[in-house]
């Protein structure tokens, strides 16, 4: 069961967040012209990226409904409801009207099916995570466990960018625009199915269940989560902004900004991409495994720093205008990423008590979509239309770097990388750093 545990928790993974950044390929690459004809490039470019950002608002609400059930009543069935949600908006995104058919209701009906998606995100990624942890609890490897929810992350990634890829290759630019855009999200119905499959056939965890016959179940999960854990909640928000920030910029505001700026084709900048997406499955695993030996809170500061400093030579790399260059900026700035991305769920999952677990990791996890995540490719959108340089982009970045450091180092090393998964102290017990 552990196994089986591993494996629908991994594809599931990958599944949810194929629907998500297909979206988010769409809206950097031809939503601009779909969606808001009459805008100029870089409105066009920021209003398609505002409705991408609106799925990023959905997910704490996403959070705390199904972080309620997940602590209430169980992990596995709260997935099951996440996975139909996020497949069946996919699946309707594809169906939507444009602007040349209903007007701007085509965008009204493109932000609700977001919406939809967001609170689908933000309500299965906690579940994942414990669903991996939970049932494989092995001495010294939660980090490299941990991790494996995490890589379905690029691989959802690579699996959107080769269908939009396949989709923009086969079909004529005028007719892609016209009706090729909708494959992938059509494609998702095909993966939510099997991603239901997989679920279904994992039981609950052990863990919940035993907490369930010792009587630690909550009725109000996320309510004794705020009043109990508020301030580990805004640690761990927080303590994502670089990570998450970075992920963003360096995935869906390329898009763009190499289309837009650098006069890349869409297709070189989706290769690019798909490359990074690729080399990104290996890192994410590495140093989700290095966690286990160095411990996750060491791994994380490591990587907080290395981004801060990698920051000005992304861009420099993107700008040098070699294409070698720009496609190794872009593979590198992935494997810079996942030095925090690796071991993030399991030093989160590990930051809470099994009682409100799902409840913590979940809103800690999607609160920064609206801090730092959904924002930065608007943010960077808009600084590059402001400032027509890159180095304000960088700064901005390297200040949320800043910011996940200090959040960080006031959260205690919770890991044990040679112990067995064990619940944190109770609030009264936990130390206050």
């Amino acid at each position: 069961m552990a196994r089986r545990a591993l494996i629908a928790s991994t594809t599931g993974s990958a599944i949810e967040w194929y629907d998500f950044y297909v979206y988010g390929l769409s809206a950097a690459l031809v939503f601009n012209h779909l969606f808001f004809p009459s805008s100029s490039p870089y409105a066009g470019t920021l209003l398609a990226l505002g409705t991408f950002f609106a799925g990023f608002v959905a997910r704490p609400v996403g959070a705390m409904i199904f972080g309620h059930f997940g602590d209430s009543i169980g992990r596995r069935g709260v997935l099951i409801v996440t996975t139909l949600l996020m497949g069946f908006g996919t699946f309707f995104v594809g169906l939507a009207p444009t602007y040349d058919m209903v007007g701007i209701w085509g965008a009204v009906i493109l932000v609700v099916l977001r919406v939809v998606q967001g609170i689908g995100v933000g309500g299965d990624w906690g579940g994942s995570v414990l669903m991996a942890t939970e049932w494989n609890s092995a001495k010294g490897k939660r980090g490299f466990v941990g991790s494996l929810p995490q890589f379905g992350s690029p691989l959802g990634l690579i699996t959107a960018t080769i269908v939009t890829q396949a989709a923009n290759r086969m079909i004529p630019q005028e007719s892609y625009e016209s009706f090729g855009w909708r494959i992938p999200f059509l494609f998702s119905f095909l993966l939510t199915g099997l991603a239901l499959f997989l679920r279904l056939r994992v039981k609950e965890t052990a863990s919940f269940e035993e907490a369930k016959r010792d009587g630690a179940i909550r009725q109000a999960p996320v309510a004794y989560l705020l009043r109990h854990h508020w301030r580990r909640v805004l640690q761990a928000t927080l303590m994502r902004a670089g990570q998450h920030a970075s992920f963003y910029i360096f995935t869906t505001f390329v898009l763009s900004y190499g289309v837009t700026s650098l006069g890349q084709p869409h297709s070189s900048m989706l290769l690019a991409v798909m490359l990074a997406a690729a080399v990104s499955m290996g890192s994410t695993l590495f140093w989700g495994s290095m966690s286990d030996r160095i411990g996750r809170k060491r791994m994380l500061q490591i990587g907080i720093i290395v981004m801060f400093l990698f920051a000005l030579p992304y861009f420099g790399l993107l700008n040098s205008g070699v294409t070698a260059l720009m496609v190794a900026g872009i593979v590198l700035s992935l494997v810079v990423h996942d030095m925090q991305y690796g071991p993030q769920s399991s030093f989160i999952a590990e930051s809470f008590p099994a009682e409100v677990r799902y409840s913590g990791a979940s809103l800690s996890y999607q609160l920064s979509s609206i801090t730092s995540g959904g924002p930065a490719a608007l943010i960077a959108t808009a600084l590059i239309a402001t400032f027509n340089s890159t180095l304000p982009i960088a700064l901005y970045l390297m200040g949320m770097c800043l910011i996940a450091f200090l959040a960080l180092f006031f959260m205690p090393s919770v890991d044990h990388p040679n112990d067995e998964i064990t619940p944190v102290p109770a609030p009264d017990r936990q130390t206050a750093s």
